[in-house]
């Protein structure tokens, strides 16, 4: 294919993806802001009010940015997955395979779905934190880049899931057994200073501790791990899986239902 043709392809890809979550957003956009809505008001209002500061701030500014991370990392996840294995149950995604357009195209327009998907979520979240509280961004780069790798990362993660599964059951094993626990486990709700160090130790092996912590910094400046370590884990998490994705793409692993 010529770089029109892949344009071509790879535009198609995407404008459906978005249209896919947009054409319903009553159902995939309203619900997860509406949920956060009520996380802002019980542990941030309620709860938040009882237990004071932590980190130096707030405890209503200190949960945003975890919020704000858990709807993207929840959106971008769920949206890659089942679109994908919708693809997959009706039979969709082998046209795209026997078509001359490159696995690249097909992998890239799946997760930029997710990401739009994600991101836009995450954008109505913050615009609802504003009514509960102040946002200063200390490092809008950081900010910025950890919000798309971890959006990119959770988009891949849900393509693989599509891939493997072979009912609708399949899609909801990963969030409710590993996604959710690993989320609220991730210092979303607090910080890993309070733990005793054991259980400090066994947070720092939960990839979301530096995906939430990484993006806390970049809003509020403030951090329980390394920062460039985070950003170098989750670069190459990205790579692997981008890697691995497209490898079971040219070899048809789970494909067909």
């Amino acid at each position: 294919m010529n770089p029109q043709e892949i344009w071509i392809a790879l535009s198609t890809i995407v404008r459906k993806e978005i249209r896919r979550f947009t054409r319903i957003w009553v159902q995939t956009l309203i619900p997860p802001a509406i949920t956060m809505a009520l996380y802002f008001v019980i542990f941030g209002n309620l709860i938040g009010s009882r237990i004071g500061d932590m980190g130096g701030f707030d405890y209503m500014s200190y949960i945003v940015p975890g919020l704000i991370m858990m709807s993207v990392i929840t959106n971008s996840y769920s949206n890659v997955v089942s679109s994908f294995f919708s693809s997959k149950f009706q039979h969709q995604i082998e046209e795209l395979l026997v078509s001359p357009t490159p696995n690249w195209v097909i992998l890239v327009g799946y997760l930029a779905g997710g990401m739009g998907r994600g991101l836009m979520v995450g954008m109505i979240v913050t615009a609802l934190s504003l009514f509960f509280t102040e946002l200063h961004i200390a490092h809008l780069g950081v900010t910025l880049a950890i919000i798309l790798l971890t959006s990119l990362l959770f988009s891949l993660g849900g393509f693989i899931n599509g891939i493997f599964a072979r009912s609708f059951d399949d899609i909801s094993i990963i969030p409710t057994f590993v996604l959710t626990p690993l989320t609220y486990l991730g210092g979303v709700f607090y910080s890993i200073q309070l733990l005793p160090e054991f259980w400090q130790n066994v947070s720092m092996a939960n990839p979301i501790l530096y995906m939430v912590n990484s993006f806390r910094y970049g809003i509020l400046g403030v951090s329980d791990i390394n920062v460039g370590f985070a950003f170098a884990m989750i670069s190459l998490f990205v790579v692997a899986m981008f890697i691995f994705a497209l490898y079971l793409l040219k070899n048809s692993k789970g494909l067909r239902t």
